[in-house]
């Protein structure tokens, strides 16, 4: 083995620094996941989409895989920066290190939309902290680093020389053991770093919990994952499409809460879920089952990023605006944006019926079954409906509001004016604020029972008032075929399970299934 050397003093000290410094953040990662039962790798090896991504889904496909896996991230990191600290076996533990850092990086790799899915405190092209340390590893272990400040000095130390009673050779052992010494400090040199990293370990390990954020590999949120689905979600027909019974909702991307008075809760609600977040929450509604989503145009950017970076398959219902100025302009940008049904978006249909322009909404929807696609009609008030098929307007599908009134929110019946939903922002709340979806919940489900065509009912939570169990549970005995649901990331898994557990144990559901 050929190794650098220096002639300058400084250097070897530098370079031992790094070492150390390097070593601790290996030390920290690996005690991080040790100590963390609930720490698991499945997560992030699931979602790596670059060309090895399928070999990193097969190491976790199976429990033994994963179990092995988590042991050898966990304690080879824990080892790798102990033996760096000490500046022991300095070469190997060098090299072992930049194999696991080039393992991190394969898995996602920051460029071509890659990256996402992994913890990232920056922004990066091509280069990023992984790839930088995995350099320095190699650097580390074509030099004496070890040798320098570290334990590695006291293993390959010469072995002493002969001592006679010749004056000379006595005066060269008091110096050889003089160096001895000195060796021996130099090679205890990183016992105090390591208590001085340890102490403050244990400290900030009492005082704040696990440092969850840090990471060469993704650690764990505390939410259900995919292992925890309880069944597969049902599915239906709309045309020729088969759509999960349960389809996710698009203000995911948009950030709407619909938070009443609550005037901070879309600023929240857009910082939490920030564009990988997006991503990953896409990803996992869809290995969950969820294979549909609702979009608008402005969205599509995200979402396509979405499907090449993923490799995702997950299917779009577009829900489209008629300005005036561009009457047709945004059925068209949807077809283009690839979207594979559209349908009028719910306050354009109120709109239309309510200035009596029926006839502008039959355009509509002829202009989109012309160029080959499924056409809905979306809706807050069930006078639009009532009006769709008083006119045979030829809809493919509905697309109605619906939800129970049994939440404290809920605007006083007495006070509920159709149409109100979405005109404007009320502040007199004898009136409505952001907080009703469908005012006439029983007239929507004793009319929907007279139409035989395919009815995807939303807001079935009236905007997160209204617990899934309930919610969900009301949607599907009532009538609807199939429900558009807004989700978290860490409620995925549980609103799956909540709808496979009541579509597999429907009571009281009296109409038919059109889909």
């Amino acid at each position: 083995m050929i190794y650098i050397t220096f002639k300058n003093r400084l250097v070897p000290a530098f370079l031992a620094i790094l070492r150390i410094v390097i070593g601790w953040h290996f030390l920290y990662e690996g005690l991080i996941k040790l100590l963390d039962p609930s720490w698991s790798a499945r997560s992030f090896l699931e979602g790596s989409r670059w060309i090895f991504g399928d070999l990193f889904r097969w190491m976790v496909s199976g429990e033994t895989g994963l179990t092995i896996i988590n042991h050898a991230n966990s304690i080879g990191l824990t080892l790798i920066g102990l033996a760096l600290i000490l500046g022991l076996f300095t070469r190997i533990t060098s090299w072992c290190g930049a194999g696991m850092l080039l393992m991190y990086y394969l898995a996602y790799p920051p460029f071509g939309g890659f990256s996402y899915g992994a913890l990232a405190e920056g922004n990066y092209l091509i280069v990023n902290k992984n790839l930088i340390e995995l350099f320095v590893l190699i650097l580390l272990a074509f030099t004496q680093s070890g040798e320098f400040f570290g334990l590695d000095i006291l293993r390959h130390r010469k072995k002493s020389r002969v001592v006679t009673s010749d004056p000379i050779i006595s005066n060269d052992k008091i110096i050889h053991e003089k160096n001895s010494r000195r060796e021996l400090i130099k090679g205890l040199a990183g016992i105090p770093f390591l208590a001085l990293f340890s102490g403050a370990y244990f400290r900030h390990i009492s005082e704040t919990g696990p440092d969850v954020v840090s990471g060469a590999t993704a650690i764990r949120v505390d939410f259900k994952k995919i292992s925890d689905l309880k069944g597969k979600l049902p599915e239906g027909k709309l045309g020729k499409m088969n759509i999960s019974r349960m389809i996710m909702g698009c203000n995911l991307i948009g950030g709407w809460a619909h938070a009443r008075d609550l005037n901070y809760a879309n600023t929240l609600f857009k910082a939490y879920n920030s564009d990988q977040r997006i991503l990953e929450t896409l990803h996992l509604g869809e290995m969950a089952g969820v294979n549909t989503t609702f979009m608008v145009n402005d969205y599509y950017p995200l979402f396509n990023n979405y499907k090449k970076s993923y490799g995702g398959k997950m299917q779009s219902i577009c829900q489209t605006y008629l300005k005036p100025d561009n009457f047709l302009g945004d059925i068209d940008k949807a077809i283009g944006n690839g979207a594979n049904a559209l349908y009028i978006q719910g306050a354009e249909g109120d709109r239309y019926v309510r200035e009596g322009k029926i006839d502008q909404l039959a355009k509509a929807i002829e202009h989109i079954k012309k160029q080959g696609f499924l056409a809905g009609m979306g809706a807050h008030s069930i006078e639009v409906i009532k009006a769709c098929e008083k006119e045979g307007i030829p809809v493919d599908f509905y697309v109605k509001t619906f939800h129970n009134d049994n939440y404290w929110s809920a605007h006083p019946i007495e006070n509920r004016v159709e149409f109100s939903v979405d005109i404007q922002r009320y502040t007199d709340h004898n009136k409505i604020h952001d907080n009703m979806f469908d005012l006439f919940p029983m007239k929507t489900m004793n009319f929907m029972k007279q139409v035989n065509k395919p009815w995807i009912a939303f807001k079935v939570l009236a905007g997160g008032a209204i617990l899934p169990k309930d919610g969900f549970r009301f949607a599907f005995e009532n009538g609807a075929d199939f429900i558009c649901v807004g989700m978290f990331d860490f409620q995925v898994v549980d609103d799956v399970n909540i709808a496979c557990e009541i579509l597999g144990n429907l009571k009281n559901r009296e109409r038919n299934w059109y889909s």
